[in-house]
């Protein structure tokens, strides 16, 4: 088995040997990247069972197109490009509003805890979601992959296909959107 033989394997080097058939080094990679992917498309759809099945497609669609990676990305961005725009497309499918209820609220510990600081952060957070489901798709993919996992401007770019600059004014507009969202909140 692949992770058995070489657990440090690289990720390029599992995805060649996958793209060549090797299902042992797909499992690899499935299970090295798999949670990571599993929160982009929650934090995206605002449903586990939507991101689930998003990336299950993801991974079959890029078992099918392996052989094409060349490597010029890791991995891991290749496959942010492939559930991004998996969950864009099941967002504008929806053209709705789409609760994100993987946003989770920071819990206090318990004797700083009351009923009316609970209800006021409870309502926070719905604020926040319902702000966030009003955010286009593009630029609430933007935000995600920067606020929640992090990615350079160059890696939002690649995800979802468009240029550095436009990931930029992306986020921009979607922070000062939610800023103006929230500013009750402050």
């Amino acid at each position: 088995m692949a992770e058995e033989a070489a657990p440090e394997a690289s990720d390029t080097l599992l995805a060649v040997r996958a793209g060549e058939g090797d299902e042992a080094a797909f499992e690899v990679l499935v299970r090295r990247h798999g949670a990571g992917l599993l929160r982009l498309a929650s934090h995206l759809l605002g449903d586990r069972a939507d991101a689930e099945d998003a990336v299950q497609e993801a991974f079959v669609s890029a078992w099918r197109r392996l052989p094409e990676f060349r490597g010029d990305a890791a991995f891991e961005s290749w496959m942010f490009r492939i559930v991004t725009n998996r969950c864009l497309n099941q967002l504008r499918s929806r053209r709705g509003t789409a609760p994100l209820e993987s946003v989770s609220e920071p819990v206090a510990p318990g004797h700083l805890t009351s009923p009316a600081r609970t209800v006021e952060s409870t309502a926070a957070v719905r604020a926040l979601h319902a702000a966030l489901a009003r955010l286009s798709p593009e630029q609430r993919a933007c935000w995600v992959l920067r606020e929640f996992h992090g990615l350079s401007y160059q890696d939002i770019a690649r995800a979802v296909g468009i240029s550095q600059q436009a990931a930029r004014g992306r986020i921009f507009r979607a922070r000062r959107y939610l800023t103006e969202a929230m500013e009750a909140w402050r």
